[in-house]
Order: structure tokens, then sequence, then C-alpha cells
């Protein structure tokens, strides 16, 4: 296993209380495979990545309990020395928003030289050439004369694809790539989500693709982890959970996906609103907002059933789910 997260375990300590972001999380990649990780803003899907990757900000986050095993190593036991050779080199993130996350008065050659100039000790002008390449094979128009332009010359598909290329350029193991889509408009969201496809298979990466949005990773995830208020609710294959969800919450979620095949009706949304972080309700984190909620569901957490040899489900009533 590539990547393996073993009981996670984050809060945020703030002046109002205690924020439980992340509570006991599990899931694994391996090199070539591709995790999507799932759920509503506020479910814990970020803080879980900016955790594995050793960028969360601490305080106020503290992570409480767990490891997270790269490579068989668990990075948190590492110096933070060591874990910053990691970062960029072994493991790389890319940003929802492409942005404010490239720096606005460096140029993008700069910026895509720097990983190679710092990691790998090159010349800058060796560098440049660097930048250059990693350009084109995103595919970015005129690289050669662009690499000396700024972010804000770029448009916001263009900028997506030079964090794309500032994440490769050291060819690392694995990519987490966080809604890297969410300000794109859809045909531009489709040509990122192949580019990403094509490369991670060029490289044989692991990739952990956080988003919302079950409907941008049908055709590239193997494998989905669906996150509830810090827990994971569901995992299954990819195939499995479209073809008949073991959860409710990952039902909701695929009713309200847009279908061509249902004009004119009303958009299917999950009522209610996520917990509070401070507040997570008793038993079933999800059942305030559930149509299948009984009394077990608020006085007893449920555990991740087995439901076969590859999937698990949160739910006390998961056969139910399955046939409903």
């Amino acid at each position: 296993m590539l990547l393996e997260v073993r009981d996670l375990q984050v809060e945020f300590r703030t002046r109002d209380g205690v924020a439980k972001a992340v509570n006991g999380v599990n899931y694994g990649v391996d090199a070539g495979e591709t995790l999507a990780v799932l759920g509503e803003s506020g479910s814990g899907k970020s803080v879980t990545a900016q955790a594995v990757m050793g960028i969360l900000d601490i305080p106020p986050g503290k992570i409480t309990g767990g490891e997270i095993l790269f490579q068989g190593k668990d990075l948190l036991k590492l110096k933070e020395e060591e874990r910053r050779k990691v970062r960029g080199a072994e493991m790389a993130m890319i940003f929802q928003d492409a942005l404010s996350s490239l720096n606005p008065v460096l140029s993008v050659g700069d910026q895509l030289g720097e990983m190679f100039v710092v990691h790998r000790g090159m010349s800058k002008k060796d560098a440049r050439t660097k930048a250059v390449e990693l350009m084109e094979r995103v595919r970015i128009p005129a690289a050669r004369e662009r690499v000396k332009d700024y972010p804000h010359q770029f448009s916001g598909g263009m900028r997506q694809r030079i964090m794309i290329a500032m994440a490769l350029a050291l060819e690392p193991a694995l990519i987490i790539a966080d809604e890297p889509t969410t300000a794109l408009d859809v045909t531009v969201q489709a040509q990122v989500m192949n580019l990403l496809a094509e490369l991670q298979r060029e490289y044989n990466m692991g990739l952990i693709l956080i988003t919302h949005d079950l409907g941008v990773v049908a055709d590239v995830a193997d494998k989905i982890a669906v996150m509830y208020a810090g827990r994971i609710v569901e995992s299954a294959p990819v195939h499995d959970i479209y073809k008949a969800p073991a959860h409710p919450y990952t039902k909701g979620l695929l009713e309200s996906i847009p279908r061509l095949d249902q004009k004119g009706g009303e958009l299917y949304a999950i009522k209610g609103l996520p917990p509070n972080l401070m507040n997570i309700p008793p038993g079933c984190a999800f059942n305030p907002r559930c149509p299948m909620a009984q009394d077990v569901c608020r006085t007893d957490e449920p555990p991740l059933h087995e439901v076969d040899e590859n999937r698990r489900s949160a739910c006390h009533f998961w056969r139910e789910c399955l046939n409903g």
C-alpha cells in the first residue's frame, strides 16, 4: 500500500470550543490507483488531506491520534525537516483555487523552476528549461513564450494546468487533488480531469481526488470513500457505489446529481444541514437528516459494517439501503 491512513483524528481548539473535524478516518491508496473522497463542505475531506501532507495549521489544529503510513513510514513520527523532504518530492498537492495558490509577483516559470532548484540543485537556466517542458506536458500552448508570464495572465483552466505541472515536477508517487475543478466550467473540468487521469497512468501515481461532486469522479476513480461529520460512512469500488449505495447519505448525494432522463422535475436535495462539529449528534451523525433513521440511530453510533470483501458502510440499516 502506497498510503494508508489509520484511525486519524484531528480537532480544532477555538474560543468557542473543540471542533472534532476528523474522527477515526481509515483509507488507503496504492500506486496507479485513484481514490475519490466525497462529502459536503465541512465533512473533513480537506483537513484529512492537509494532515497527510503535513500542512495543517497547528494551532488551532491538532492531530490527536492515528497513523499516516507512506511507503511504510509513519509520517507523523518524522521530524519537520524530514517531512519537508517528502512533501513535493514524494507527494504533492493540487489546490482548488489556483489563483490564490500561485504567487502573483513571480512568473510561472520561476515558480515551476523553484522545485528543481531547491530539490534537485539545478541552475536557474536548467530549471527554466524544465519549466517549459512541464508546461508543454500539460498542454499549455506556446509554453516557451508564456513561461515568463504571471498567473493573472492565464485563464482559470490554464492556471489549473500550471498547478498540475507544479505537482508533477518531481514525479511524486502520490498526488492529492483538492477539488481541482471547482472554479472551472464543465468543458474545462472534463479537460482537466482527463489530463490528470492520463498523467496518472503515465507516471503510475497514486491519486487522491477530493470532491463533493459524484458526477466528476464516475470515469476516473477506482474506489470511493464517502465522508460525513469527520467519518468515513461508506467505502467501496466506484461501480458498486453507483449501482447500489449502502448508506442513505451516499444515496442522497447520488440522487442530487442532475440527470438527462428526468427533465422538468425538481432536483433532489438532502434536507437539513451538516452538523456543527463542536456538537455532533449522538448515535449516527447523519440521523437528523436521514429518511431511514430509527431510535437506534439516535443512540448508537454505527460501526463500519463489512458489506462484502471490499465494501464497508456505517449504517445500522445498510441492507435495507442496498435493497431500497
